[in-house]
């Protein structure tokens, strides 16, 4: 049996209502009418027919004529109508086709470029996952993320995007949750119970949409897919939004009437004058309508819609999501910008900044690359086709520091070498390797947070743990490093405890803890780093 006896209740006239993800996970479960065994396909199907698929959707496009309209409605576009309408009465005809077709070019010119800005439901869509690792009838299978239902049971590892908004049932995960937050720095998430008054964003058994997971492994059971998730209440609200005129359409329709009156009252007053001085009354109507579309510029609306347009293309390149070409220039008359999040005026990146020995202290000397060197065989980082690093941006940084410091470490052969990997574990808060390495045979290397690595050391560890407590006043983020090396002939350790444990002879426990995990064989996306500075510790 792979399902609870319960379902959700059919549509009557409308979606299931949507459960609450905080309460009890049993009772979660009979709302979703989900088990541990997931859902069965047919039972997935049914849903997905019920609640359509798992991906952000966007409203009807205006149509292609009324946008045309408004870019030729726009002030300054029926300044220039009427000045084509001048020229032809003044009988210069070449002049009023000429205006024509600036106001058409510039029309069809900001038309595709609003077209190509408007996309902000597009670039929302593109942060979902195109697959999902998803148990179903009891077997975990790949499956499409837009397939994904409510009740459906989920595996995420580091590297992947969460394809649905969720809630942890078993495991533990850091998620970068910097688009949804603005935090850079990644959050963990595990089982248990959530935080009262707290809100959804920060409750410590949710993933969303869109996040990344950037360490660890958990399983999760879906609560809210597609229009429903909290990335789909972002798009639904950048499609709500009511349009209000920038401070440029402002400024513009102000200069069109400016110029429209200032013409008007020039060619009055030369119409005035000329008969006055006794001139003939068609040519002084003639010149002075001249006159009138002589003061009008033609180039001042397709030089504007240009400029925009490299704004917009300039913000694009840097990840920026423009709905329209007047938002470049509202940002432009931004004067103050409020703001508590945590690393959003930082570069979002981690160097090495300090290295630490038992030995040597803070010295610099050739051990700070053997340090860093064992640093970055302990990571999973890989390398895309271009040279760039993908992965954790600490254990960017570990690598980094390792090459800065003549230590590099070759990616391939480090994976080559490693016979077992034990992925960070937030409630453990470190991660384990086995590692082949040349002429030391097999080497256990453990990385983690201070606290916890040093108690896994033989001896006193009270100097090392004044250095973390150090550095980290100095706002930099400690990692311990240590390393034991296996007795010649020796089995790979295939348990977390096993491997990181001093003590001969020790078994596996059976926790969720004594996982082993394969090595990833596709980059993985960067996460985000909250300090500008990381600091390496033995």
């Amino acid at each position: 049996m792979t399902e609870a006896a319960t379902r959700p209740p059919s549509p009557a006239g409308g979606l299931p209502p949507s459960p609450d993800p905080l309460e009890p996970l049993p009772l979660l479960r009979r709302e979703l009418g989900t088990g541990p065994s997931g859902l069965s396909a047919r039972e997935a199907a049914r849903r997905l027919a019920v609640y359509g698929p798992n991906e952000v959707r966007r409203k009807a496009r205006t149509s292609l004529g009324r946008e045309l309209v408004r870019q030729l409605v726009h002030p300054l576009a029926l300044l220039l109508w009427a000045a084509a309408a001048l020229a032809f009465v003044a009988g210069i005809p070449v002049l009023g086709w000429a205006i024509i077709a600036v106001v058409l070019v510039n029309a069809a010119f900001a038309l595709l470029q609003e077209r190509q800005a408007e996309q902000a439901v597009e670039t929302l869509a593109k942060y979902l996952p195109e697959h999902a690792l998803v148990i179903r009838d009891g077997r975990p299978s790949a499956v499409e993320a837009r397939e994904l239902v409510p009740g459906d049971l989920v595996v995420l590892e580091e590297g992947a995007k969460v394809p649905a908004d969720a809630r942890l049932t078993e495991g533990g995960i850091e998620v970068d949750l910097s688009m949804l937050t603005g935090e850079s720095t990644p959050a963990e998430r595990i089982v248990g119970p959530g935080l009262v008054g707290a809100p959804l964003l920060q409750e410590p058994n949710l993933v969303f949409s869109g996040t990344v997971c950037t360490g660890g492994q958990a399983q999760a059971i879906v609560f809210a897919t597609g229009d429903h998730t909290e990335l789909g209440r972002i798009a639904a609200l950048s499609q709500r939004t009511l349009r209000d005129p920038s401070p440029l359409e402002q400024q513009v329709k102000k200069v069109a009437w400016l110029i429209a009156a200032v013409a008007v009252a020039m060619g009055g007053v030369f119409l005035a004058a000329g008969v006055a001085v006794g001139l003939p009354l068609t040519d002084t109507l003639m010149f002075a309508i001249g006159l009138l579309v002589a003061n009008v510029p033609e180039g001042l609306l397709p030089t504007i819609t240009l400029a925009l347009a490299v704004g917009v293309r300039v913000l694009a390149r840097q990840g920026a999501v423009i709905k329209r070409l007047s938002a470049v220039e509202t940002l432009g008359s931004t004067n103050v910008i409020c703001t508590d999040k945590t690393g959003t005026l930082t570069q979002n990146r981690m160097r090495l900044q300090a290295v630490w020995t038992p030995e040597h202290g803070r010295e610099p000397g050739p051990w700070d690359g053997k340090l860093l060197r064992t640093s970055a065989l302990c990571t999973t980082v890989t390398r895309g086709e271009g040279g760039e690093l993908h992965g954790d941006p600490t254990e960017m940084a570990l690598v980094e520091g390792a090459a800065a410091h003549a230590a590099p470490v070759d990616l391939d052969g480090r994976d080559t070498g490693r016979r077992a990997l034990f992925r960070f574990d937030p409630r453990l808060r470190l991660m384990s390797v086995v590692q082949a390495d040349g002429l030391q045979g097999l080497r256990v290397i453990v990385k983690g947070a201070p606290e916890t690595v040093l108690q896994t050391l033989e001896g006193s560890s009270q100097s090392a743990a004044a250095a973390a407590e150090e550095l980290a006043h100095e706002g930099m983020r400690v990692l311990a490093v240590a390393v034991r090396t296996l007795p010649a002939g020796a089995e790979v350790p295939r348990c977390r405890v096993v491997a990181r444990t001093r003590r001969p002879g020790s078994a596996c426990s059976g926790s969720s803890a004594c996982t082993t995990h394969r090595v990833p064989k596709s980059p993985l996306p960067s996460g985000a780093a909250t300090r500008q500075g990381s600091a390496c510790t033995s």
